[in-house]
């Protein structure tokens, strides 16, 4: 499948009122087709439900990360067991994207789901955070935009992971990721979260709120293992209740972090 459908899913979801003309813009103006393409994953008619979930992790793997890996790897674990434990786990589908592109799961039913390890989790890298946060959160739209084009309602719940603010990115700004939060959120079935790690100096509230990321949705866990694990727990509570159902969603149950 070349990146035209991905196009086309685009335009559709712009032409629906869904995606404004500065996320469209920000989604197709560098064709990030193919890296939308890598994170959708199970077709849609291999879905049998009327309703799904979309839960989308996105771990920074960024080298100032290596002396946290192995605790975003048992939160991320976490979050799938959380899930997994869920009486509504066959409409789950869970997505995991590392912050520089690496994609550990597509969009894959939780049982399919690989779990982070010291083998496939090794952070080295940058934090293009701006520019990852577009490509994802046009993965996550573009995916639920598949499935309610063939009548499957879909909600979604997106966290973002960083120990620091946007250092590499080439193309986006946090105002086109803004956009794309937005959007996401005026139609009332997506979530998006940011997880800031301590670092000792970055302000995660500020560098989230400029992304269009609510307080009610920013967790910003200190730097140790203990309190990291908690802000994995607090994230998984919330996605097992967005599985709950649409009546769960929308009754303000989901009011945000602790709600």
């Amino acid at each position: 499948m070349s990146s035209s459908p991905i196009s086309q899913l685009l335009e559709d979801a712009h032409a629906e009122g869904v995606l404004s003309p500065t996320s469209l813009q920000a989604l197709t103006t560098v064709d990030l087709g193919a890296q939308i393409q890598a994170g959708l994953g199970v077709s849609v008619d291999d879905v049998q439900s009327s309703e799904v979930v979309l839960v989308t992790v996105m771990p920074d793997d960024s080298g100032s990360m290596a002396g946290h890996a192995r605790t975003v790897c048992e939160g991320h674990n976490l979050v799938l067991d959380a899930l997994l434990a869920s009486q509504q786990k066959d409409g789950v589908l869970f997505h995991t994207r590392y912050l520089n592109g690496f994609v550990l799961n597509p969009f894959r039913p939780l049982e399919d789901v690989v779990r982070m390890h010291d083998k496939n989790y090794d952070p080295d890298q940058g934090t293009p955070l701006y520019d990852q946060a577009v490509v994802l959160l046009g993965t996550v739209l573009a995916k639920a935009q598949e499935f309610t084009r063939n009548g499957v309602a879909a909600r979604t719940v997106t966290l973002l992971i960083t120990d620091g603010a946007d250092a590499h990115s080439q193309r986006a700004r946090a105002r086109e990721v803004a956009a794309l939060v937005e959007d996401l959120r005026r139609a009332e079935n997506h979530i998006v979260a940011g997880m800031g790690i301590d670092d000792g100096s970055t302000n995660f509230r500020k560098v989230f709120r400029s992304m269009g990321i609510e307080d009610k949705w920013i967790l910003t866990p200190g730097h140790n293992a203990q309190d990291i694990r908690k802000a994995f727990q607090v994230f998984s509570q919330s996605a097992v209740r967005v599985s709950q159902g649409a009546a769960t969603f929308h009754a303000g149950a989901l009011g945000g972090f602790g709600a």
